[in-house]
């Protein structure tokens, strides 16, 4: 037992200062980028502001109706459409269409950008399986590791607002793009790819016109998944001053609000009905 507590001493007396190194990384980031990261920051910040303040110059009512008529003539499904047009009201009449529009802008910017890194990363590891055995472990950890502690560095870098609460995201989202991206085009059948190849098409000619398209119902599985996961992070965005319906989910949070509570809630949860309703039907269409 005396050699096992020297052990023990021994080891806990020698920690790996893996902390340290990371304040170190930060700090000389922060040293000798800050400029770069003030420019992203105010770019990004610019563009999501700009866009949820220009749909709230629109009437709620009016974007309403128009919302509704889109989801309409795309899904020409009136169960979708009136499930639409009855939750944005109910969301109007609970008195949080600010914070509706502000969420909403945020998942579309972050599943705008986690589709942009995802899909190429994903097509490039069906093509090239050591890419895929190099970055399966690293969207494993990302899809694992608690959101706290990739949100903490990009709370140094960004500061706060709807920035690190959209890098955050991001990362947390774009691990099933790439993983639904590769999985689709790598069960395409054979048989089909030979088809493509007997009638002389190229490696590109194969991608675009054989790969993917057969890959998509897949791949807009991969669509709706980023688009929920996205949306599940509006209350941890809310954490670093990133708005939405997150926000009044801390607030009944750190006050005891019931009522805002729920409110809030129902309004995410009507949200997130909606958007995979949309994207589900869609899906089955393709």
């Amino acid at each position: 037992m005396e050699q096992l507590d020297k052990l023990e001493k021994t080891i806990t007396g020698h920690k790996i200062p893996i902390g340290q190194w990371s304040k170190a990384i930060i700090e000389w980031m922060t040293d000798n980028f800050e400029w770069l990261f003030d420019a992203i920051s105010s770019v990004m910040k610019s563009g999501i502001d700009g866009t949820a303040n220009g749909l709230l110059l629109v009437p709620p009512l009016v974007l309403l109706v128009m919302v509704a008529a889109v989801a309409h003539l795309l899904q020409r499904n009136w169960k979708i459409t009136l499930f639409v047009f009855l939750g944005l009201l109910f969301i109007l009449n609970l008195g949080l269409w600010k914070e509706m529009v502000q969420t909403l802008v945020l998942v579309l910017y972050a599943t705008l950008a986690s589709l942009m890194i995802g899909i190429p990363i994903g097509i490039l590891a069906a093509r090239r399986k050591t890419v895929w055995h190099a970055i399966a472990p690293v969207l494993d950890m990302m899809q694992t590791l608690p959101t706290f502690v990739y949100l903490v560095p990009m709370l140094a870098l960004f500061g706060l607002g709807v920035v690190p609460g959209l890098f955050a995201t991001v990362i947390f989202a774009v691990p099933a793009p790439i993983r639904l991206t590769y999985l689709g085009i790598s069960q395409v059948p054979v048989a089909l790819v030979e088809a493509g190849e007997s009638f002389g098409s190229t490696r590109s000619q194969l991608l675009f016109r054989v790969k993917l398209p057969a890959a998509l119902p897949t791949i807009m599985a991969g669509i709706t998944q980023c688009i929920m996961l996205s949306l599940s992070m509006v209350v941890i965005a809310a954490l670093v001053g990133a708005g939405g319906l997150g926000a009044p989910t801390v607030r009944a949070l750190a006050t005891g609000n019931i009522p805002l509570g729920t409110e809030a809630g129902l309004a995410i949860v009507i949200l997130a009905i909606a958007l995979d309703r949309l994207m589900k039907q869609r899906q089955v269409k393709k």
